[in-house]
């Protein structure tokens, strides 16, 4: 069984190289719009949105891996079987490109026509990244996978940088480094990695039942998750689908923003969930219990950030302003996107309940998603369609947790009822309220919730200093 020491190291290494990526974030979604115009910065928003489905194309074989091998260190692991299934995973992957890439001929328009195709050189170099990052998270080797991740951000950040010393100005000279960066950090895994790529593989019958096993445990989690995405880039596309270009930049650049403080979180729950297999079961209430408390407090503590975050960039991207009032309503996403990330989605993969994970995610998106469609095309009102975001993500987040309730013996209900007053003190504080007004009303707000919960803070206090 994994130490909490382990555990403690797992996290903190990862976080300290996501520190890496979060100032590679500011590179991509802050100093990339003060060089490309409005204009070519929408087409490479819709680029983002679009390929970020590229993932669907795996079928879920990843996911089972994942869910099947991670309880096993590299050396415990049958090679020649996993071989086998990345053989079959990456020639499905090459047919899914090519499909792609010679579909593109057939669009007539200039720029669908490029991300119709650049979306089939992303479905190898996606799809090959994160077979390459999951064969490190299975095995608990967490450096190595930090590492990688290091590795891309590095060569993104980097290439984009030059980009804009030499004044490229278009968005398809962007995709060309956002490809580049995936296939030199797969270049470096492989040589780390040589005995989960190719070699000797066991006979086809074992191979492609093997290989069916993982697309039915992965499936229905590659589908929760992607659903889980759809809520947020449903409500992309709809407003991409409805309004100008001009307005879907603005609401990308605030979603953007938004995703900076996600970093982090997403870079803890990489490291915690090998951590949470191999955690003693009567130890996993408890454990949950802590982890939630610590984390509601430093996310409310983040939400501060809005108001200075809020000036500096109106001084840096004027052009941008109306994206600020955005921004203001979609922060308290964080806060319940967080806790399905770092904590439910883990517990229930820990406690195999990827149907359960299923049916919470596709109820909430198509909530979502016929909402979405109501605001924009029923009412005309893009504020309208981010709170109905606000809520969806919120709904999603507290149904998810009383199912961890129920597994785990905890109550938190009370804790339901005083996050979301908090969360819609926060949006009216932005959104209705001057700039310096709202942060006066939001800190007392804080303070007298950190009161609240003061037996939480000090157990993060000594968590931080053990």
């Amino acid at each position: 069984m994994i130490e909490s020491k382990q555990i403690k190291k797992n996290v903190s290494l990862t976080i300290s190289v996501q520190i890496v990526s979060f100032f590679v974030s500011l590179v991509m979604n802050l100093l990339l719009p003060k060089f490309i115009d409005e204009e070519q910065y929408s087409y490479w928003q819709t680029f983002l949105l679009y390929v970020s489905y590229v993932p669907l194309l795996h079928l879920g074989i990843l996911d089972g891996l994942m869910l099947r091998y991670s309880q096993y260190d590299y050396n415990e692991l049958d090679k020649p079987l996993v071989r086998s299934q990345f053989t079959l995973f990456f020639l499905m992957e090459l047919l899914f490109a090519l499909f792609l890439i010679v579909g593109s001929f057939f669009v007539s328009n200039e720029i669908a026509r490029l991300i119709v195709a650049f979306s089939g050189i992303a479905v190898i170099s996606t799809n090959l990244f994160t077979y390459t990052s999951y064969t490190f998270q299975l095995t608990n080797r967490i450096s190595k996978y930090a590492k990688l991740v290091l590795l891309d951000k590095l060569v993104l950040g980097v290439g984009v940088i030059v980009l804009m010393v030499v004044g490229a100005k278009y968005f398809y000279q962007v995709c060309y480094v956002y490809f580049a960066a995936p296939f030199i950090a797969i270049a470096w895994g492989y040589f780390h990695n040589k005995d989960l790529y190719f070699g000797k593989i066991v006979a086809f019958k074992k191979a492609v039942y093997e290989y069916k096993e993982n697309l039915i445990s992965g499936f229905m989690l590659l589908v929760a998750n992607l659903s889980s995405m759809f809520m947020v880039g449903g409500a992309k596309m709809v407003v991409q689908w409805r309004y100008d270009t001009f307005l879907f930049g603005q609401i990308a650049f605030a979603f953007n923003v938004s995703h900076i403080f996600l970093t982090f979180i997403t870079a803890a729950s990489v490291a915690l969930f090998p951590s949470i297999k191999r955690i003693q079961p009567e130890k996993l209430p408890d454990f949950y219990d802590k982890i939630r408390g610590s984390m509601s407090l430093i996310l409310f503590v983040a939400l501060v950030l809005y108001f200075p975050c809020y000036r500096v960039l109106l001084l840096w991207l004027p052009n941008y302003a109306e994206s600020l009032v955005y921004l203001g309503i979609l922060m308290p996403i964080i806060i319940f996107s967080s806790k399905v990330t770092l904590l439910t989605n883990n517990y229930l993969k820990a406690y195999r309940k990827e149907k359960m994970m299923l049916k919470i995610n596709l109820i909430s998106v198509t909530f979502a998603f016929v909402s979405y469609l109501v605001c924009a095309y029923g009412l005309n009102n893009v504020t309208l369609l981010l709170l109905c975001l606000d809520l969806v993500i919120m709904l999603r987040s507290i149904i998810s947790e009383i199912v961890v309730m129920k597994l785990i013996g905890k109550n938190f209900v009370k804790d339901f009822v005083f996050e979301f007053l908090m969360v819609a003190a926060f949006i009216l504080c932005a959104k209705e309220l001057s700039l310096g007004i709202g942060f006066a009303i939001y800190m007392v707000m804080l303070a007298i919730y950190l009161f609240g919960n003061r037996k939480s803070c000090a157990a993060l206090l000594k968590f931080r200093h053990h």
